[in-house]
Formats: structure tokens, sequence, C-alpha cells
């Protein structure tokens, strides 16, 4: 320290002696006293305000203990909600575990897997106990583990409906990635099995609970740009095999698998169920990754309201991911719509100045999709409140996946009440 410094710093601390004294309401006889040489407090005048003798009257310039009076504490949960995630495939391990740093009322408490190795390193590395691990023969058991309140089910889509149901039975709630099941029936088994065991059942639509999404429902929900007119969505990517994408037995195939983005999406930005599908697929011969599903998949949605919506998707392309709303006075682009990160949100309207468009690129913070729907699920079940996409947006669209199905096979348009 320097000399002048220490001289600096010791007139500082004499000051404040002498604002101390003054505050505690010291008469100018002995103010003028003190031993620091300071002439009497009553004649000190700050810059441009009034005597110092008045400050005890006035607001504190600064927050007691250096803290902001508006400082909000983070918010302590009374409980957090337990999860046993069902499957530790590359959906698990890549997004939804480390989701769970990022929640607040969620947390993973047990793992569900066929290879045990597997589920050992996972369960060390995320903290949870050794007898939380089960597999798919001794499933059923969780029924006696008080630790686990929801299953998270991240397995093929030919199993959801199957463990979604015995999960039920073993008094939990649960979320199941879509799509829900591969058939209307197996979608309805599952809504009566979470009705019979009272019971939440949510399906893992996260784009639901992701801002910009939501942004755009709000947007078309408020009719912002006039009437809808139409829809086009499309999300492709390029699957290498081996991959159960590429499995007919295990539900693979587009549609259900990155086609049900678009799908759901048509579906709340209008706010209509379709009513009539018509369906085209290309299977080609010369590439044995599409020997049981096809590569690409293309459909004309209608909707009550004349709404026309194109919807693509496919196993073969570079990613493709994106949708647009064209209304009549305007237009809704969100690109990549689909994705686990980085949505971007444009709309065009008419300029009043000239015939060009004005774009506005809406701005929104971004969420980690699978966190925020998860402890969107735990709030939930902590505050018993119905889910935000429970099984029947899943019977939804699985409606419109089997009538385009039918409409694949018999070369026509179908209605979906057929």
């Amino acid at each position: 320290m320097t000399k002048s410094n220490a001289v600096n710093r010791r007139q500082f601390a004499q000051l404040g002696t002498a604002s101390l004294a003054v505050a505690a309401g010291t008469n100018g006889a002995n103010a003028a006293q003190n031993t620091n040489g300071f002439p009497d407090t009553q004649q000190i005048q700050p810059v441009g305000g009034s005597s110092l003798n008045k400050s005890s009257d006035q607001v504190p310039l600064a927050p007691p203990n250096d803290q902001p009076p508006n400082l909000k504490l983070p918010e302590v949960p009374k409980k957090k909600i337990g999860w046993a995630v069902v499957g530790l495939g590359q959906l698990a391990l890549g997004q939804i575990m480390p989701a769970f740093g990022l929640c607040d009322l969620s947390e993973p408490t047990a793992l569900v897997s066929g290879h045990p190795d597997k589920a050992k390193t996972v369960a060390e590395a995320y903290g949870i106990e050794k007898n939380a691990i089960y597999n798919y023969e001794n499933f059923d058991t969780i029924l006696e583990d008080d630790r686990i309140d929801v299953v998270y089910i991240v397995l093929p889509n030919s199993m959801h409906a199957e463990f979604t149901v015995r999960a039920l039975r073993a008094g939990k709630h649960v979320l199941c990635e879509k799509p829900m099941a591969v058939s209307i029936e197996e979608c309805q088994r599952m809504i009566s099995a979470a009705e019979e065991a009272k019971r939440k059942l949510m399906i893992a639509y996260r784009l639901h609970y992701e801002p910009l999404n939501r942004k755009v429902m709000q947007m078309c929900d408020e009719k912002r740009f006039g009437q809808i007119k139409t829809f086009d969505g499309s999300f492709s990517i390029n699957v290498e095999a081996p991959n159960i994408r590429l499995a007919a037995e295990l539900g693979g195939g587009p549609v259900g698998d990155v086609g049900v983005y678009p799908i759901n999406a048509a579906r709340y930005v209008t706010g209509e169920e379709p009513v009539e599908a018509f369906a085209q697929a290309h299977q080609p011969t010369d590439d044995p990754r599409f020997r049981e599903v096809p590569e690409s998949v293309s459909c004309v949605l209608r909707f009550p309201s004349g709404v026309l919506a194109n919807i693509s998707c496919g196993f073969g392309t570079h990613r493709n991911d994106f949708y647009r709303v064209a209304c009549a006075d305007g237009l809704i682009e969100l690109t990549p719509a689909f994705s686990y990160n980085g949505q971007r949100l444009m709309t065009h309207q008419k300029s009043n100045a000239d015939s060009h468009s004005v774009v506005t690129h809406h701005e929104i913070a971004e969420v980690n999709h699978f966190a925020s729907e998860m402890d969107h699920f735990s709030r939930d079940i902590l505050e018993d409140r119905k889910p935000r996409t429970p099984g029947e947006e899943g019977l939804a669209d699985m409606r419109v996946l089997a009538a385009m199905a039918q409409s694949i096979r018999d070369g026509r348009a179908v209605r979906l009440n057929e």
C-alpha cells in the first residue's frame, strides 16, 4: 500500500466517523471538537443538496449489507419429483439425463435398462442408487419403490404402450415419448389405464413447452395476421443404418418419428383437427436402408376451416426443419422449428410505404426443452393439474398417422372418421 493510498483511506474512514456522529444526533460542539480536524458538521454542505443533519429523513443511498432491496431469491421446492428413465438410448443419454441438472422440480431417482453395465455407469454419473436400477423383466417391482413418482418412457415406439400401461398399473405417473404408440387402439388403452389408475399421462411434445413455438400458437390464436390460409411444414434427416428408426417391427419410419412434428404443429397453429388426409410415400428399391420403411412421405391435410397443410418428412436428405403459416395479412416462419435449440422466428407483413414486406425477428430467450417439459409435468403432479399435452393429444396425432397410412395403401384421400 502506498503512503498516499493510506492517507486517502484514513481520511475516508474519518469522514465516515464524522457522518456517523451526525446521523446519531451528535451536537455541533462535540463534532467540532473531534480530533480528526474536520469543521463543525452543521457547516458541511453536500454538493447540490441540503445539510447532512437532514440525512435521517432521506432514503438511504446504499442498500443495507450491500444487498439490493428487491433481490429475488430462488424458490426452494417443498418436494422434488422422482423420475425413472426407461430406455438408455441416444435421446435419454444425450438430452434427457443432462437436462435434469437444469430442473427445479425433477430429479432422476431410478433407471430401467436391458444393459446392466451401461445402467450402472449412468447411475454412478447421476448419483442414482444401485438398488434403483431395474430391467425389463423386474420392471413391475417399481410399485414398491417410493423414490419413483414418474416414469419416462424412452423406448422404441412399439414398446410405448406396454410399458406405459405397466407403469400406470404400478401406481406411477407417465411421460411417454412420441409418437404415443403404433395404433389408435394402443393409444386408447394407455388413456384408459391412466384413468383406471388415477394417474397422469403426458406425451412428450416438448415444443409445447418451448417459448418460440408457444409464441406462434399465441399469434395464431389471436389471428395476429388475419385468417390462416395454408401451412407448410417439413422435417427430414439422413438416417444411417443400423438404427431402430429403419425397423418396421419397432414402429420405425419417418412419419411417426419426424413427421409427427409438422403434423402436430399444423394442429396447434390452426387449433383444429384435420378432416381429410391424402398421402404418398417413396420407398426406393436401390437403397437397402429402406427395405422396411419409406424414405420419404408427403401429405396434404384438410382442416374444417379450409386450411390446407402440406406436410413432408423423410430419412434420406440433409436436415430440413421448418414450418410457415401463411395468413391473409402476413406470414409466420419458424426455422429451425423442431430442433432441440436454435429456433428462429420471423414474421412478414405488408409495409404501408411500399410493396415490400416488413420482416420482424422475434428474440425470445431459449430454454432447455426437456427440462421445461419435465418440470411442467412435475408441477402438474404437485398441483394436481391436467398436463398441457395429455394422452388425448397423442391419440389425435395417431388418428392422422393412421389415415395417412391408409391413404398410402389405398392411393386416395381418406376421411379421418373412416
